[in-house]
């Protein structure tokens, strides 16, 4: 029998490890609280809904409650209903390293007192992660409708409008004391929460991690997120194809290696993920492409990104080489779509560290093992 993922025990003795004043070692600010509803749908009903395929457009409450409804009419396969878990992105990437990696993490955010808040709380607390910085507010919780193709591509449409969320002015720095990273996610919405959380976290010395998280984001406010990069507070920056193209639209060269070239201006670590062609990445002078690990077609590709970045997080805080830590995100990305939603399964994490041990790559359970022996 394979590694087992992490217990809440072993994640809380490393807590306790790291240092005296129990403070994750990874921070993630998400600062809507957000529930997914994961469904698999046909493309007659993707044709009914507004905006691209394949991108994340936000709607109101009413076209949430609209799409759900239709979802749940059309269903394809009434084996496979509705997956709801707590969701975003930065939740994805942090409940990947306390469950999965045994990284001592935690969620910088806001839920409401609903039904999806307690989700999204109960969700998280048993994958292992600190939710001492996640704030109680009376109020909704965010959603978000993830309609899956059969070819596991994914149509996100959010619903935040009248969310509870973490604003920049309640942030204070005992938030990010004592913690070495902070992942972010970009959102025009969130930027003046994104600026503050920058602020106080560069103050306490961590390290920040950005994802760019979608074509339209990154098309339709490129101006904010240079400001961001050229502030030369972010050290690790992670960006697909599509992000990737979207931010040298217009030059004479866009392709991925030109991308990562560009955010290596600004960043220690740049990384383009490529979906079934792997990933490039640079670290200071050295620049490496991987491929990916696994079957190439995807159940769903949610959360591939986010589980990437979970694994190359964990390289990186364990010193592993830049070619490493691109081959632990190939595993840890390619266990996510082996399944519905962003939250990788009991058995797919097995897979996962079976494919690290083929692969020669530390396990988090080795790696456990000679920190705390003796």
């Amino acid at each position: 029998m394979g590694a087992e993922p992490f217990s809440q025990s072993q994640i809380q003795n490393q807590n306790h490890n790291h240092n005296s004043r129990h403070a994750p070692l990874v921070l993630g600010l998400q600062p809507f609280a957000l529930v997914d509803n994961v469904a698999t749908v046909d493309w007659s009903l993707l044709r009914q809904i507004p905006g691209e395929r394949g991108g994340s457009v936000p709607v109101g409450i009413e076209e949430l409650n609209g799409i759900l409804g239709e979802v749940k009419a059309h269903s394809r396969d009434a084996h496979s209903p509705m997956k709801t878990l707590a969701g975003g992105s930065v939740a994805n990437t942090i409940r990947g390293l306390s469950s999965g990696f045994g990284i001592s993490s935690g969620i910088i955010g806001a839920y409401g007192d609903d039904e999806q808040g307690q989700l999204f709380v109960n969700n998280m607390t048993s994958n292992g992660v600190n939710l001492s910085r996640l704030r109680k507010k009376q109020g909704h919780t965010a959603q978000c409708v993830c309609l899956v193709d059969d070819l596991g591509n994914r149509t996100m449409r959010p619903c935040l409008s009248n969310a509870v969320k973490v604003q920049a002015q309640e942030l204070i720095k005992e938030d990010f004391m004592g913690s070495k990273w902070l992942v972010l996610r970009y959102a025009i919405l969130n930027l003046e929460v994104i600026q503050a959380a920058i602020h106080l976290a560069k103050q306490e010395g961590l390290l920040i991690s950005l994802d760019l998280a979608s074509f339209e984001m990154v098309r339709n406010f490129k101006l904010p997120l240079l400001k961001l990069l050229e502030s030369g507070n972010i050290d690790l920056c992670f960006a697909n194809e599509d992000e990737a193209a979207e931010l040298l639209r217009g030059e004479q060269n866009a392709d991925s290696i030109a991308a990562v070239e560009f955010l290596s201006k600004y960043c220690q670590w740049a990384v383009v993920t490529l979906g079934s062609n792997g990933c490039i990445a640079k670290h200071g002078k050295e620049m490496i492409r991987v491929p990916a690990i696994g079957e190439t077609k995807a159940t769903d590709a949610t959360g591939a990104g986010d589980l990437f970045a979970s694994g190359f997080l964990y390289g990186v805080i364990k010193g592993l080489s830049l070619e490493e830590c691109c081959n632990v995100g190939a595993c840890s990305g390619g266990s996510v779509i082996r399944s519905l939603g962003g939250e990788v399964t009991l058995e797919n994490w097995q897979w996962m560290y079976k494919q690290m041990q083929i692969k020669g790559l530390p396990t988090p359970t080795q790696m456990y093992a000679n920190e705390y022996s003796g």
